[in-house]
């Protein structure tokens, strides 16, 4: 009786063994940096959107990205919900890879270029982590 046991408990082990090692999303999705500070694995994807209206004249910009932690994926990219409405409100998104670990910060203002002087409309500020 205790072999038959010890039979069955091994797979179960190995089962429980298999859950502890779950591997990481590919990618994290963030919207408010409520939701940081982030922690990211060397080679996961990390996209970031904002709600933006470039027909008001306000922009988000990119002042801070820890180069060498996160590699830029390309430009930002403005998108609407109805692609009919011009001038409308609509979401900006930036898609990052991170690389070196290390720890960084990643740093945005939504303000008019022009208004230099003037405390931005929106900030997002996140500390990231890669490990």
């Amino acid at each position: 009786m205790p072999f038959a046991l010890s039979r069955c408990l091994l797979p179960f082990s190995l089962l429980l063994l298999g859950a502890c090692t779950s591997t990481p999303p590919s990618s994290i999705s963030v919207s408010e940096d409520r939701q940081c500070p982030l922690s990211l694995h060397s080679g996961q994807k990390l996209i970031i959107s904002l709600p933006s209206n470039p027909a008001t004249g306000y922009r988000w910009n990119l002042q801070d990205a820890s180069a060498a932690q996160l590699k830029s994926l390309g430009p930002e990219v403005f998108s609407t919900p109805d692609s009919d409405l011009v001038g409308g409100d609509g979401i900006s998104t930036w898609r990052f890879e991170a690389r070196e670990a290390g720890s960084g910060r990643l740093l945005l203002t939504y303000q008019r270029p022009w208004e230099t002087d003037v405390e931005p409309a929106g900030l997002f500020d996140c500390r990231i982590e890669v490990r």
